[in-house]
């Protein structure tokens, strides 16, 4: 009898352990299928000219999208600016402050604007931004992008701090520092790892945005000088272009989703490097 349940209990472990390995292989598999089509018509587009020209006029073969990539970036650091600093004071005040009620409070309403469409904070930014001034332009993108960098910062804030060790916390008060002296000179620098990787996904989340940047920076075939102008962006171009009628648009569309894409991943990899060289250094 229990030859028999220790058979069925290798042979549950093993059909559970491949199914999960097909699962993870299907996933993985989709993944890649993605990022080969994207590379194989993407790649096909990508010139010096995609990179440092403006779009040619309609119905003129060519040209490129400098104004986009900039005003992505752009776009970017103003709702980094905007959202970072607010999502980093919550998720410190939730770990470190907070206490039952109002921290519960806080948490759901998080979740709740993390959980909110995307057009509709286009349209709230819009309302907020746009209307009073009459016109588009790049600080209204930024605004819509940092209320949606917010939420994403709070919770992994929140849970990276949660996750330094308590001793960390005692040692330093028993030395005599305060408590706002302990989070701000031992628990952040901690922590610092998972808060900039949190950030850089909240980043990444946004990057590829469209539905809020056509209620608020819209778009903008030249340069945008300053933030009070309409401002081009990747995503917004990739939706022009890619419903547009003409080939060579469809052709420049795959080719802004690749770069945007790879921007993504540099930024990602260019911060992995740094913080683990920067690990080294201290403890070398």
């Amino acid at each position: 009898m229990n030859r028999l349940r220790l058979i069925w209990r290798k042979s549950l472990n093993v059909f559970a352990l491949t199914l999960t390995g097909v699962a993870a292989l299907a996933v993985v598999s989709i993944l890649f299928l993605i990022l080969g089509y994207l590379i194989y018509n993407g790649g096909k587009s990508l010139s010096w000219d995609f990179f440092t020209k403006l779009p040619k006029p309609v119905g003129e073969t060519g040209g490129g999208m400098a104004n986009a990539i900039v005003g992505s970036l752009k776009l970017l650091f103003l709702a980094a600016v905007m959202g970072v600093p607010v999502g980093l004071m919550a998720g410190v005040y939730l770990a470190e402050f907070g206490g039952k009620t109002f921290s519960f409070v806080i948490r759901y309403t998080t979740d709740l604007l993390n959980g909110v469409p995307s057009i509709v904070i286009g349209i709230f930014a819009y309302s907020l931004v746009v209307m009073p001034v009459r016109h588009f332009s790049a600080l209204a993108g930024g605004v819509a992008l940092g209320i949606m960098v917010i939420p994403i910062t709070v919770r992994s804030t929140e849970q990276f701090l949660r996750s330094v060790p308590g001793a960390l916390r005692e040692g330093a008060m028993a030395l005599g520092a305060s408590k706002w002296k302990t989070v701000a000179t031992v628990i952040l620098p901690a922590a610092k790892g998972g808060i900039i990787t949190g950030v850089l996904l909240a980043l990444a989340r946004v990057a590829g945005e469209t539905a809020p940047l056509l209620f608020t920076a819209f778009g903008n075939r030249f340069w945008s000088p300053g933030l009070s102008q309409p401002i081009s962006s990747l995503p917004v171009m990739i939706y022009t272009y890619a419903i547009a009628p003409y080939d060579d648009w469809h052709r420049q569309a795959w080719a802004a989703g690749l770069v945007l894409l790879g921007l993504v991943l540099v930024a990602n990899v260019g911060t992995r490097l740094a913080l683990s060289r920067g690990g080294s250094a201290r403890s070398v």
